[in-house]
């Protein structure tokens, strides 16, 4: 199908189109729906078929049509609940870990985040161009949460004072670009180990011995 299938003839535009309550079990469809596109996308190397969604989540496909009219719809939906998860998720980490633990840890959920938009990245780009898909505030969103975890550390001096979380921001970006064709989990991985290495507290400066001649 293309990326903005229209809803089958006869279908329904949604549960609560006319301002009907949505029903507890059109709630768990939907919120099922969500779940396995999520990690549909997530392990997608190309376009993932809707059929093939509605089927794993346990319904058919009229029952994903009324929820989502089009593909851009349920990619949307899917985008969206990924970025609140990764957004919000900085206080709670704070509340369970050190400062730079929560960061890295943190950094884990916004690579599973890049993992599961690369199945959507081009209905996504399609979407935004044509304002199909409300642009959201990516950036400002996991920016801001980044500065939540940096300031943290900082008044525990766990991480450093002078880090701007825009800095953080771009080289996360940088990260995750340079390893989305031929990279490996595992570089990844080392990659921000090293990354959150860089924000820990400088040492005290070493004296090298003066060379002579």
């Amino acid at each position: 199908m293309s990326p903005s299938e229209p809803i089958p003839t006869g279908a329904p535009a949604g549960p609560s189109a006319a301002g009907r309550p949505v029903r507890a079990d059109a709630r768990r469809n939907r919120d099922r729906l969500v779940a396995v596109a999520r990690a549909a996308f997530a392990a997608a190397d190309g376009t993932v078929a809707l059929e093939s969604i509605a089927r794993d989540a346990g319904v058919g496909i009229g029952t994903l049509y009324r929820h989502f009219p089009t593909r851009e719809a349920l990619v949307e939906a899917v985008y969206a609940a990924e970025l609140d998860d990764v957004a919000t998720s900085a206080p709670t980490l704070l509340d369970e870990l050190p400062p730079e633990a929560a960061l890295r840890a943190w950094m884990d959920r916004y690579a599973a985040f890049v993992a599961t938009k690369r199945g959507m990245i081009d209905t996504l780009r399609t979407g935004w161009a044509s304002g199909r898909i409300a642009t959201p505030a990516t950036r400002e969103r996991l920016t801001a949460a980044i500065g939540m975890i940096l300031a943290q550390g900082a008044r525990t001096g766990s991480l450093r004072e002078d880090a701007d979380p825009e800095d953080v921001t771009t080289m996360l970006l940088g990260v995750f670009l340079s390893t989305a064709a031929v990279g490996t989990p595992e570089r990844t991985g080392r990659l921000l180990d090293l990354l959150v290495d860089a924000l820990r507290p400088r040492g005290e400066a070493v004296n090298l011995p003066e060379t002579k001649g």
